[in-house]
């Protein structure tokens, strides 16, 4: 595991380095035995700062004999405190259970020197007064290390939450486009074809008729194009994109679809507030499903207004179609409407299908 905090370790060994000269300063004065000091000091400073290629327990033992060789060169005693450093280094390379025991062990050693070096130093108030302060500032160390890895763990999740999230986000983004242009484009794809066969059923029979079917399927490529390039262009809310007003634009999508066998009739009821896409998107679903795969000669939109929202139907004397095998276009139609806190139902037999959807204002 990372060290989480590796700017503790720096902190100790250079207030015990400055404690210690210092103390050499205004007592024994500096010499050899102070070089050896501040050297080892050093040596355990860059050992603590750099990535080493050896094994992490190398590493630990070569602290550990720096460390007691800093102590017996120390004078003042400070450098007892780098111990606790032991079990706090311990807890982020092999866990809790080693740096506790590591730690209880660095109290009794503690304890075993003032048995060897102080007689009866169990009844000398500074002595005890040492190794509970010792024993406190190991307890601090563990807690302080349990709460780092807590933190880089807790942040660790965050990250991998943070990147589903984002996963998702862009997830939903692309179904979003895809449904966009699928919904678009495949209407105005339909809307082509069946011009396109009208055009050329009358070529000979009726030119004019055959022109203007012609034209409507120029404009409905075109308005495929210009779709298209709207959803790429925004990305954004489908509220962005909405239609100046839905009237208008059911009226356009009606009148470039009717004629030849197929007859389209478009009824609104009520006061329009603002445009609605979602209802719009519906109306195309209908109509391009009416017009491509249910041989439906007669189709009518109907779109009423209230005061609690708007209500579009799309029916028709087609053949009908399995409900249960919806595609892609009825199941993003009913995400729309899922999205718009609407709903959908869809009632389809071989004599007709009749799409109706209900929003919200």
């Amino acid at each position: 595991m990372s060290r989480p905090v590796p700017w503790i370790p720096a902190v100790l060994y250079g207030a015990v380095l400055l404690g210690g000269v210092y103390y050499a300063l205004i007592g024994p004065g500096l010499g050899a035995r102070t070089a050896g000091y501040v050297a080892l000091l050093g040596a355990l400073i860059v050992l603590d700062r750099r990535e080493w290629r050896i094994a992490p327990g190398a590493v630990s033992v070569l602290r550990v004999v720096l460390l007691c060789s800093v102590a017996v060169l120390d004078e003042s005693g400070l450098s007892r405190v780098l111990f606790v450093l032991v079990p706090f280094l311990a807890f982020f390379a092999y866990g809790s259970a080693v740096a506790i025991g590591l730690g209880t062990g660095c109290v009794a050693a503690l304890a075993g020197v003032f048995t060897l070096r102080v007689p009866h130093w169990q009844v000398r108030a500074e002595y005890i007064c040492d190794l509970l302060m010792f024993a406190l500032g190991v307890v601090l160390a563990l807690a302080m290390a349990a709460v780092a890895v807590r933190e880089q763990q807790a942040r660790a999740r965050l990250e991998g939450t943070l990147a589903q999230v984002a996963e998702l986000s862009a997830a939903r983004e692309r179904n979003r486009l895809a449904r966009e242009i699928h919904d678009s484009l495949g209407h105005h794809l339909t809307a082509i074809g069946i011009q396109l066969e009208k055009a050329e059923a009358f070529a000979s029979l009726d030119p004019q008729g055959s022109a203007q079917a012609v034209s409507h399927a120029r404009w409905s490529a075109n308005r495929a194009l210009e779709e298209v390039r709207a959803s790429v262009r925004t990305l954004g809310p489908e509220s962005e994109s909405e239609p100046v007003g839905l009237s208008r634009a059911l009226a356009d999508l009606v009148h470039h679809l009717d004629g030849g066998s197929r007859r389209i009739t478009l009824e609104m009821s009520g006061t329009e507030r603002r445009p609605l896409l979602v209802l719009y998107r519906a109306a195309q679903e209908g109509l391009t499903n009416a017009c491509r795969h249910s041989a439906a000669t007669d189709i009518r939109v109907t779109v009423a207004y209230d005061e609690r929202g708007a209500r579009l139907q799309v029916i028709d004397n087609g053949t009908g179609f399995d409900a249960s095998d919806e595609g892609f276009g009825l199941s993003g139609l009913r995400e729309r409407v899922r999205l718009a806190e609407g709903t959908v139902a869809i009632d389809s037999s071989p004599a007709g299908t009749a799409l109706t959807v209900g929003v919200p204002w």
